[in-house]
């Protein structure tokens, strides 16, 4: 295989985030992770598992959902919406009102 075909078949590794999923359930294992940043500084942060692949949990998505349980208590699926990058990412965190059977 040629180098510039190589290239163009590259993607960067990405830290997947639970925005990435279309859902997750409340009663997901929480880990405790570490990782470097682009400056080599240790980090931690939170995941869950689904499908043995890991995604990343922010802090302020651990608050969202600590103010929607305290809101609607019985909520068993929750789904994220992340837009933005950088020190301007928001999150909305919100129930996961589809059936399961529905998701493909």
């Amino acid at each position: 295989m040629k180098l510039i075909e190589e290239a163009m078949k590259y993607v960067p590794p990405k830290t997947a985030n639970v925005a990435d999923l279309d859902w997750f359930d409340v009663d997901s294992e929480v880990f405790d992770g570490e990782g470097t940043d682009k400056e080599g500084k240790t980090f931690r942060y939170k995941y869950i598992k689904v499908d043995e692949a890991e995604y990343r949990v922010p802090g302020v998505v651990l608050g969202s959902i600590r103010a929607l349980n305290e809101r609607i208590p019985n909520t068993k699926r929750i789904t994220v919406i992340k837009s933005g990058e950088g020190l301007s990412t928001r999150y909305n965190v919100m129930p996961y009102t589809q059936p399961v059977e529905d998701v493909k």
